[in-house]
């Protein structure tokens, strides 16, 4: 499945729990939480680029199928880790954060799961 293109998010489900597991103080999450996020993902047969555009800020991270790579995570941290596709989804775990990324359309859907807290998003694409 190619997941090359540029996705805007739409909705998002349990963002604040989310984001406040990982000592997120409560007024950086009202800040951030209703900002444009936009997603770009560029796919080279098992190469991946994905760049996540939060207002000022940018989350890259670069990876092959099934090879080890540094990347980071949602806090700035670095993790070593693989990604795999699993039945057409991208599927990863990052320092204890279970994440699955499918194209559905011309939607992606992406869930992560940090012990019993999941958090969903959906982003529609836009190029």
């Amino acid at each position: 499945m190619a997941f090359n293109g540029t996705y805007e998010l739409e909705s998002q489900e349990n963002f604040e729990p989310f984001m406040k597991s990982f000592g997120i103080p409560d007024d950086v999450i009202e800040k951030v939480k209703d900002i444009k996020r936009v997603t770009k993902i560029e796919q080279n047969g098992d190469h991946f680029v994905i760049s996540v555009t939060t207002g000022d800020s940018v989350l890259r991270n670069e990876f092959t199928i099934g090879q080890e790579s540094e990347m980071n995570s949602v806090t700035g941290q670095k993790n070593k880790t693989t990604v795999n596709l699993v039945d057409g989804k991208l599927v990863v775990d990052m320092n204890g954060i279970d994440s699955v990324t499918e194209i559905s359309g011309d939607l992606l859907i992406n869930v992560m799961t940090l012990n019993d807290i999941v958090y969903k998003s959906v982003s529609q694409r836009v190029a």
